[in-house]
């Protein structure tokens, strides 16, 4: 536990810098930075609206919007841990949500259960075959897995939009959408769970879905042997190698594992949100999954929280964009953006303050 909190100490300086500098861009543009982090965080957080009445509204749309970077996160973690970089998410997800919707609305006369498993399972089934693609490339050809993902991307956005177009678009409708779902396949929302919850909330089951897979995906990484070999391999695949370990193999595993998990976000929104399959429905998970992955350290507990920070600054860039003068919600992909920067130059920060103690100390004595 101890190791885990030193490990998210960074991250939450980077954070803290970031909303500094942040800060700053906001009064050189002749704002409050007090005042729109203020608003920003409220609206995100607060358990009460402007007129002082309790609500749910902003933690129930800051853990929906979370939902699916909690998915990609992991999916961008889990091939980081065998040395891979899965830029292909974004493709998976696409995949896997067509296939959820498919097996949703064509297996009508399926019983509710059997058909809500089955339609979980096609969206990481077709996710983990969109990851497996590129895994195989790179474990046989030695063909670098970014470029690979990147085109399995294109393809995967083409194909369901050809798809869609050609065989279950319904016809005359101007929205590129499939038509819905059995009713049956529909994930409960929180509030058929918990009453007080506003109807209008599209919290559902696949938050949770998304915490128990993190859980597993702890469990597999650092409690069985086949996550172990993955982090062998991304560690130093020439001795996992000389320890009998399979590269190649475990590739394939990983990038396979890793679609699935992306292929999951689908479940949250075919199944949980929109009870259909959408056309462009993604304002890139996968690639903001990266983002979640670094900003998390590539560990469950870290990917769960950063990825709920960014899902509460989705939620409160759309306050921030209406209620404040100046600044708008881009802001946020500053944010995003300077947290990133901030991560990614941990190396050069760490060595700069070890340089910086030594020399402090000489300069004392």
């Amino acid at each position: 536990m101890k190791t885990l909190l030193r490990a998210l100490l960074f991250p939450l300086i980077a954070v803290l810098a970031a909303f500094l500098i942040g800060g700053l861009v906001i009064l050189a543009i002749g704002d409050n930075p007090f005042t729109v982090y203020r608003l920003l965080l409220s609206s995100a957080f607060g358990l009460f609206d402007a007129l002082g009445n309790f609500t749910f509204d902003n933690w129930g749309y800051t853990l929906f919007n979370a939902t699916p970077l909690i998915f990609t996160g992991l999916a961008v973690a889990l091939a980081l841990k065998c040395g891979l970089l899965n830029i292909g998410a974004e493709g998976q997800l696409y995949a896997g949500a067509f296939a959820a919707a498919w097996v949703g609305f064509t297996f009508t006369k399926l019983p509710g259960v059997l058909l809500v498993l089955l339609a979980m399972l096609a969206a990481m089934l077709m996710g983990a075959v969109w990851g497996a693609i590129p895994g195989l490339l790179k474990a046989r050809f030695g063909s670098h897995e970014v470029i690979n993902t990147i085109m399995m991307n294109f393809i995967a956005a083409g194909l369901t939009s050809f798809l869609l177009q050609r065989y279950y678009k319904a016809p005359g409708d101007p929205i590129m959408q499939s038509g819905p779902i059995a009713e049956h396949a529909h994930l409960a929302r929180f509030h058929t769970l918990l009453p007080p919850f506003p109807q209008r909330i599209p919290l559902n089951l696949a938050f949770l879905l998304a915490l128990l897979v993190a859980y597993l995906v702890w469990l597999f990484l650092w409690r069985t042997k086949w996550g172990f070999e993955i982090r062998a391999v991304g560690s130093n695949p020439f001795a996992a190698e000389y320890g009998g370990v399979s590269v190649q193999r475990q590739i394939v595993l990983a990038m396979a594992l890793s679609g699935a998990l992306a292929g999951m976000v689908g479940i949250n929104e075919v199944l949980g949100y929109r009870y259909r399959y959408y056309q462009d429905f993604s304002p890139l998970y996968g690639f903001t999954g990266i983002a979640v992955a670094l900003l998390g350290r590539n560990h469950p507990v870290g990917i769960v929280l950063a990825a709920i920070l960014f899902g509460a600054l989705t939620r409160g860039s759309l306050f921030v964009d209406i209620f404040t003068d100046k600044v708008s919600k881009d802001l946020v992909l500053v944010l995003q953006a300077i947290i990133i920067l901030f991560v990614a130059m941990e190396a050069f920060f760490r060595g700069g303050l070890q340089r910086f103690i030594p020399a402090l100390a000489k300069k004392t004595v």
